[in-house]
């Protein structure tokens, strides 16, 4: 079944995306995260990844970058984003007391 839905995402990537544009507001694009999420957590729980950011994506929506949780790109990118806050919450009492 994931080889399926695999060349089902290539074939909407190669012959449907195109025909939108570069639209969407998230990075990956939802077809390059749903092959993402389908490639590395199989098709059950990828499905269901990519559905939810289906789900996430509609006028209101924030954007930006998302990349697929469990992967390399997901780890660096928090790790990044705890760099960036700086934040060693030493000391604080509870989570609400975190600055961060």
């Amino acid at each position: 079944m994931r080889y399926v839905l695999i060349g089902l995402l290539k074939a909407y990537r190669a012959v449907i995306s195109p025909l939108y544009g570069n639209v969407c507001k998230y990075y990956p694009s939802c077809s390059a995260y749903a092959l993402e999420a389908v490639t590395v957590h199989g098709s059950i729980k990828g499905t269901w990844l990519a559905g939810r950011r289906l789900l996430s994506c509609h006028p209101w929506a924030a954007g930006g970058y998302d990349p697929v949780p469990g992967t390399e790109a997901a780890a660096a990118w928090a790790a990044e984003q705890a760099a960036a806050c700086n934040c060693t919450n030493e000391g604080a009492l509870s989570a609400r007391e975190a600055t961060c």
